[in-house]
């Protein structure tokens, strides 16, 4: 056994000679020059990385310190009925017997400041209607596509009527054609 350690020893001393001569020789060995810049360079990476994600994470949440935008006030609309309208419409010849259309009218504004500014002009307004009114068959409210288009055209005629100001639209309360 003794001889069986002598030689494990001897087996060492010849085993550390030759480490030690290839530690010199430079053979086995990585340059240190290249390992240290990949390492540096995957250290940068990975901050750049990280820094993008956290800026994109910045931006999509937000900070705590945001101002919202001011919501707009929005005003009421207000509304005024016009007086009852009843016309007879436009015969066609074919048939001898006279219809009569009855309108109840709400005039929609955009706020009631411009309420004074309508009844005054409220005669204009009361003339377009009849005019316009007296001038329909009965084939043409027919339908609530053509109901939509008198609406759009009773709302062009007192726009012109109270011009410069503007109302955002004629309701119909009742409508009758006899």
């Amino acid at each position: 056994m003794a001889a069986k350690a002598k030689k494990t020893d001897a087996d060492e001393e010849e085993e550390g000679e030759a480490t030690e001569e290839t530690a010199e020789s430079g053979e086995g060995e990585k340059p240190k020059g290249r390992f240290s810049l990949k390492l540096i360079l995957m250290m940068v990476g990975a901050v750049v990385v990280l820094g993008g994600g956290g800026t994109g994470a910045y931006l999509m949440f937000g900070s705590s310190k945001e101002t919202k935008p001011a919501v707009a006030v929005v005003k009421p609309p207000a509304f005024i009925d016009v007086p009852e309208v009843l016309v007879n419409l436009a015969n066609t010849g074919a048939s001898e017997r006279t219809q009569y259309l009855k309108v109840k009218i709400v005039l929609e504004l955009p706020d009631s400041s411009m309420q004074p500014q309508v009844q005054t002009t409220m005669p204009r307004v009361m003339d377009a209607f009849q005019t316009y009114l007296r001038e329909l068959r009965p084939s043409d409210l027919e339908g609530s596509a053509e109901l939509y288009r008198l609406k759009e055209e009773l709302t062009r005629r007192v726009n012109v009527a109270v011009a410069p100001g503007r109302i955002n639209a004629v309701l119909f309360k009742e409508i009758v054609v006899q």
